[in-house]
């Protein structure tokens, strides 16, 4: 059920002011804090939820003392989170009801020009009257009842109904649901990598099987006389006829800082070393007589 009203001035089901993104001063109240009603997505949505003045001058927010504490995003089966509102003049506002027996006064709190505050309030028919600057008054642009109980006063009348907030728990499904499909993508990805990793299927240990092909080098192995990146040294490669004999190939960075020599021959010791200086490398030979 829709509220067709153009302007919403006082007290209805809190859906129909989501809907209009008149939500301002409740998405303050409900901000920080985990309720029974879901204000934090309405106030990511609308871009509301600004402090307000009160908040900036004294430093805190004021809450009312009946607004749902209960964990959860959802609508209660036992109450129903509805918006008050007061759009009249006044410093200070409060609400206080039948549904407190009309003792306690519950603080509105101001955005812009408007009053709000958020009362968990089970289904059916209340009535309540606003304390503005210590005087007790109704909205005349809402419903009202005259009180013989209370020395005849004029009482605005709500009537909560479940129905009025089928859209919210339609909302608690829609993201429980993209909420589960979420977790179930993710975890069908970490699947897919896990099959991706390489690893055969079975049972892994660390012992060796016997008559395998690899099988661990003997305690008397000695290590090779020259690691192998060292083999390939440029005065152990044969200089190519059609390139300059005064230029050699660039080294590898391996090759870098190592003294090298060659073989004796013919009574002379040759000795080798390659450095670099920023982008050139150079490579120094020394000959020696071997007495």
């Amino acid at each position: 059920r829709f509220d067709k009203r153009d302007r919403c001035d006082d007290a209805v089901p809190c859906w129909s002011l989501a809907l209009r993104l008149d939500l301002e001063g409740c998405a303050k109240l409900a901000s920080g804090r985990r309720g029974s009603l879901p204000f934090g997505r309405v106030r990511e949505r609308t871009g509301l939820g600004h402090q307000s003045s009160v908040e900036q001058e004294y430093g805190f927010r004021i809450r009312a003392e009946t607004i749902s504490e209960q964990p959860g995003d959802h609508v209660t089966a036992s109450k129903l989170p509805t918006v008050f509102k007061w759009s009249g003049a006044g410093k200070e506002v409060f609400l206080s009801g039948s549904f407190n027996n009309w003792q306690a006064k519950i603080p509105l709190v101001k955005s812009q020009d408007h009053f709000y505050t958020i009362v968990d309030l089970p289904e059916g028919e209340h009535e309540y009257q606003f304390i503005v600057d210590g005087k007790w008054q109704a909205n005349p642009k809402e419903p009202t009842r005259q009180n013989a109980g209370r020395g005849g006063p004029l009482n605005n009348v709500l009537e909560v109904k479940s129905s009025d907030f089928e859209v919210f728990e339609a909302l608690a499904m829609d993201i429980a649901e993209s909420t589960q499909s979420k977790e179930h993508g993710q975890s069908e990805v970490s699947e897919r990598l896990r099959h991706r990793s390489g690893s055969p299927p079975g049972r892994y240990t660390s012992q060796v099987p016997s008559g395998s092909a690899r099988q661990p080098a003997g305690p008397n192995r000695a290590p090779p006389v020259l690691p192998q990146q060292l083999l390939q040294v440029i005065l152990n490669r044969p200089t190519d006829s059609r390139l300059d004999p005064n230029l050699l190939p660039e080294p590898e960075h391996v090759m870098l800082n190592h003294l090298y020599a060659l073989s004796i021959k013919d009574g002379v010791v040759v000795l080798s070393t390659i450095h670099r200086y920023r982008k050139k490398f150079v490579t120094t030979v020394m000959y020696k007589p071997c007495d």
